[in-house]
């Protein structure tokens, strides 16, 4: 029995995602971050050195990592010569294409995601009031030079490939585009995604209404990133 270690507002969900569009039986044990730190508990360190959240424990196998977790979920279930149900078929454009996205969505997109929501908390933060305006004002500058224009400038891409198509990987719909969920789902939610990306605005509520993904969401719990 595959096992999801799920912690709540993570990567994880889109975990508990995959398995209920691949069919798959499973169970959850779940944790919850910290309130005042929203790290994850030290008890995930007794499933993962690393102590963070995605892991799943099949059996005797522990797989860690988003991405690695999608890979070996979707291997381990393809369907012949043909790929997977969510995966293009090897060799084909769609399956570069595929694996492009795979990698693409923690890879590239979401660093500045990760340094946006660190500045803002730096800019928003308790700080003695001498030192306040100036953790601010770095904050600031980080922001508005540097993080929030490489984010825009992914959200302008993205929002160019989906006018080539449907989905990230072609016209079907695959595990890229359960990967890809999670941090488009954050740059709506502190990125600046909003009605000047239609395309990509089109793509959350397409995968919104999946009835796959409100299944994960009433197994996984609240989920702060739905809109």
């Amino acid at each position: 029995m595959i096992i999801v270690h799920h912690l709540n507002n993570s990567r994880s969900q889109r975990i508990l995602w995959l398995l209920e569009e691949l069919g798959l039986a499973y169970e959850i044990k779940k944790y919850q971050r910290d309130p005042k730190t929203m790290l994850a508990p030290p008890e995930l360190r007794a499933v993962h050195p690393l102590g963070k959240s995605p892991v799943i424990s099949d059996g005797d196998t522990v797989v860690a990592e988003s991405g690695a977790i999608v890979e070996y979920l979707v291997e381990r279930h393809r369907v012949g010569a043909e790929g997977s149900a969510l995966a293009p078929a090897p060799g084909t454009p769609e399956r570069l294409l595929y694996t492009y996205f795979l990698h693409y969505a923690e890879g590239s997109m979401m660093p500045p995601l990760l340094l946006k929501l660190v500045f803002d908390r730096v800019a928003n933060g308790p700080a003695p009031f001498f030192v306040r305006p100036i953790a601010r004002g770095i904050a600031g500058k980080v922001l508005g030079t540097f993080v929030q224009p490489q984010i825009d400038r992914h959200l302008g891409y993205l929002e160019a490939e989906l006018g080539k198509r449907t989905w990230f990987a072609g016209t079907q719909f695959s595990a890229a585009d359960i990967q890809m969920s999670f941090p488009l789902e954050a740059a709506a939610s502190r990125g600046g995604l909003d009605g000047r990306y239609p395309n990509l605005v089109a793509f959350l509520e397409r995968i919104h209404a999946r009835p796959a993904y409100r299944q994960a969401l009433e197994r996984g719990g609240k989920y702060d990133f739905v809109k």
